[in-house]
């Protein structure tokens, strides 16, 4: 049988019910991380689920001309890992819900990955103690969500740390900010849309619906005959996908009624008006891919693009098996 390498893979069987961790949060002590936590923490009290805190002793040293002791090579590792998750600890107290504490042997990004095949969720923090080297080759945010098996949330800006203490700091606070995801008429795209759904449904939020329309000031360098642009056909246009979205919240209204669901087409760039959305969202929900050129690439340009330039957290939902697109509307034309 001779198999496509250029094929997009085919999309994971996801069942929450036979997940065993539910969600799991990378710790390995730097702020972006210690951010990632609390977080975290917050995730897993507002959706009835219990926490993993995980780090992995397998991270690189730091670089050094000089050679490394032996004895200091094997036991540098370990005993950080323990001092984090010790950390890690000391920073739950008074954490009212069930969470544990596990270290993993090997590079993060590996460990996370693997572990994303038995979690509901799995969070990080947008950079760790990689500093700028490690964004250059490739963080564990930027790689992590490019072959996690379970949905991936990064977060990026500043800590969600309530200014309470004890079990207080844990208690989800009302938020009226919505939750934003990015949707092409892609059963890709839906299936993130679901995902975005359970996530407004559980901090009691909006849900918004964002379809950018590519704008055709571009196309003039190629087919100069359209100019002078006519607005008339982007407002046509502009109504057509409107009206294609009424079908997608009403779609979305059958798999979670009483949530609610609005719907928007921006004139604009993707990547621009997601992350322009990163700044006036509790989350930003994108899929790993959508319509495009290149469907087989793991991470597309828009979710990569939204990652590189987030103010807040964005969740990237990888491409899933689920039954509800049975009844999924048709196609937006």
């Amino acid at each position: 049988m001779n198999i496509d390498p250029h094929a997009p893979p085919r999309p994971v069987v996801f069942d929450p019910v036979t997940r065993d961790l539910d969600v799991i949060v990378g710790f390995d002590g730097s702020t972006q991380s210690i951010h990632a936590l609390d977080y975290a923490a917050l995730e897993a009290q507002r959706s009835g689920r219990v926490l993993t805190v995980v780090t992995a002793s397998g991270a690189p040293l730091p670089v050094s001309t000089a050679p490394l002791p032996s004895k200091l090579r094997d036991e540098v590792p370990g005993d950080a890992a323990k001092k984090i998750l010790s950390d890690a600890r000391e920073h739950l107290q008074g954490y009212p819900g069930g969470v544990n504490f596990r270290t993993e042997r090997g590079d993060a990004t590996v460990v996370l990955r693997e572990l994303s095949t038995v979690a509901q969720l799995v969070i990080v923090g947008a950079r760790g103690r990689g500093g700028f080297l490690g964004k250059i080759r490739g963080s564990v945010a930027t790689a992590l969500p490019a072959h996690a098996q379970c949905p991936t949330i990064v977060v990026s800006g500043g800590s969600v740390s309530s200014e309470t203490e004890g079990a207080a700091r844990f208690v989800p606070q009302s938020d009226p900010r919505p939750v934003v995801v990015g949707i092409d008429g892609s059963e890709h795209s839906r299936v993130a849309a679901l995902h975005a759904a359970r996530a407004a449904q559980d901090r009691d939020a909006t849900l918004q619906l964002l379809m950018t329309l590519p704008s055709l000031e571009g196309w003039l360098d190629w087919y100069p005959e359209l100019d002078p642009i006519d607005q008339g056909v982007i407002n046509r246009r502009q109504s057509q996908l409107e009206q294609s979205l009424r079908a997608e919240v009403a779609w979305l209204l059958g798999h979670y009624p009483g949530l609610s669901v609005t719907a928007a087409v921006k004139p604009g760039d993707a990547v621009a008006q997601l992350t322009k959305a990163t700044h006036d969202a509790q989350l930003v929900v994108v899929g790993t891919r959508g319509h495009g050129v290149f469907t087989g690439v793991l991470l597309g340009s828009v979710s990569r693009g939204v990652l590189l330039r987030a103010a807040g957290p964005v969740m990237v939902v990888p491409d899933l098996q689920d039954d509800r697109l049975s009844d999924q509307p048709g196609p937006i034309r």
